[in-house]
């Protein structure tokens, strides 16, 4: 049987006829020297062994089915993974620019939606490894794992005993997809006959012995529902309103003890004092623009994965909800956050997520896109790894992740790596286009927050 596209991942696929909403994530990844190229190349040819993704590009099915995953028949390891020397003079910067231009293009969509490349000859004597790939192949904590494959906890690389066979491409039929697609629609039309006819006795039975809590239940999920898809008509920032496809990347480092010590004392967690951190930033910016603001439009990625999810794969769904950015204490700020962000965590539709996205996957394209262009900044917190790795033989010093801002004025991701959080800052140049004084009012946001720590 064919594999699909999760609903969640072809809502992410669909909408991206905008080309605004692309969902393109780029890491940078900072070594001490340049690493051993052929074990670098050996470990992702193992990656795109053990995750048939990176061996398959996307192709589109009659609808209503999915898009559905399908092996390239013309797999080029060395078309996904390139070596460069880096610009004059070898610096970051020259490095975050290499950065910004993937992350503003788009990938061949008959080939695995991946590349890699090595930068050589940075002026400190080290090396940067750029990642690109569509957000369907991976989340970030699912990234992480991938990355582990990549890594050594050692100088010596470890040895890779057992590799696992190329996967046999065949050939599929003209008619194959449509059988599959076909089989699909009816499979979904029988699952949901099944699913009502085992779930309307049940609901019977409730209505009658419990007919109130019965009926508050169904109107709580109705408004959960309601509050996941509603269309956002206008931003909440009346300065950050364009959107284009010109985007400029930047990085900051944060100290995670001190960020996860702010944000205790203020009785949140470490994404609030990081979410509290960027809404300091923004509200900083519009002051200096002399522009009042209270709350704005946040896209914040949930995580579903559980124990049981194979590594890799997407397993986030997107949430928006309104943060208290013009709120000045910044303990005041992370508190409300944290109120905010676990009301949304508990959100009765999120066990719903794929049928949503399902419903959301039959509308028009205009909606998906009202729903998206008019959220102010996103923030994605990725735990990242707590030791230090090595990549090749090369030590890494750092590592900056880069989100897609899909439809966003600012996207900015904390990566966290040993005891520092990473922030990879990506900025659509429409809605912020001073990108120098914008990063000023971020890292000053960051800094009455961690003036709270101890």
């Amino acid at each position: 049987m064919t594999e699909f596209m999760r609903n969640t991942d072809a809502f992410t696929w669909s909408m991206e006829t905008d080309p605004r909403l692309r969902s393109t994530v780029v890491t940078v990844i900072l070594l001490d020297r340049c690493p051993d190229w052929d074990l670098v190349r050996e470990r992702f040819d193992l990656v795109s062994r053990e995750l048939p993704m990176f061996r398959q590009r996307v192709v589109n099915s009659p609808p209503p089915a999915p898009p559905r995953w399908e092996y390239a028949p013309d797999f080029d390891l060395d078309y996904h993974m390139r070596r460069v020397s880096a610009p004059e003079p070898g610096t970051l910067q020259g490095v975050l620019e290499m950065a910004r231009l993937a992350a503003m293009a788009d990938f061949d969509r008959a080939r695995p939606m991946w590349e890699v490349t090595l930068v050589e000859g940075l002026d400190d004597g080290g090396a940067a490894v750029l990642c690109k790939f569509h957000h369907a192949l991976t989340d970030g904590v699912g990234g992480v794992q991938i990355a582990m494959t990549l890594f050594d906890l050692t100088e010596e690389p470890r040895v890779i005993d057992v590799v696992p066979t190329e996967p046999v491409v065949r050939v599929a039929s003209p008619l194959a997809g449509y059988r599959d697609a076909l089989r699909y629609n009816l499979g979904l039309i029988g699952k949901a006959a099944t699913e009502t006819v085992k779930g309307v006795p049940p609901l019977l039975v409730n209505m009658i012995r419990q007919p109130l809590q019965t009926a508050a239940s169904a109107g709580e999920l109705a408004a959960s529902v309601y509050r996941t898809v509603r269309p956002v008509n206008t931003t909440g920032s009346p300065l950050m309103k364009d959107r284009t496809l010109v985007r400029r990347l930047g990085v900051l480092e944060v100290p995670m003890p001190q960020l996860r010590d702010a944000a205790h004392r203020s009785g949140g967690a470490l994404n609030d004092a990081f979410v509290a951190g960027v809404a300091g930033g923004l509200r900083r910016y519009h002051d200096k623009h002399g522009v009042s603001i209270g709350d704005l439009h946040l896209t914040m990625p949930i995580s579903l994965r559980s124990d049981g999810d194979e590594m890799g794969g997407n397993r986030i769904t997107l949430m928006r909800f309104d943060v208290p950015v013009g709120v000045a204490d910044p303990a005041a700020r992370i508190s409300g956050i944290h109120e905010r962000a676990n009301r949304v965590r508990n959100e009765k539709s999120l066990p719903y997520t794929q049928l949503i996205a399902g419903a959301l996957n039959m509308m028009p394209r205009w909606y998906i896109g009202s729903i998206l262009r008019h959220v102010d900044f996103l923030c994605s917190d990725v735990p990242g790894v707590p030791v230090p790795v090595y990549l090749g033989g090369a030590k890494v010093l750092a590592q900056y992740a880069f989100g897609p801002t899909v439809g966003a004025a600012v996207n900015v991701t904390l990566l966290t790596y040993v005891d520092t959080c990473a922030l990879g800052i990506d900025v659509d140049t429409g809605a912020i286009p001073d990108f120098e004084e914008f990063y000023d009012c971020l890292a000053a946001g960051f800094e009455e927050v961690l003036a709270l720590a101890d």
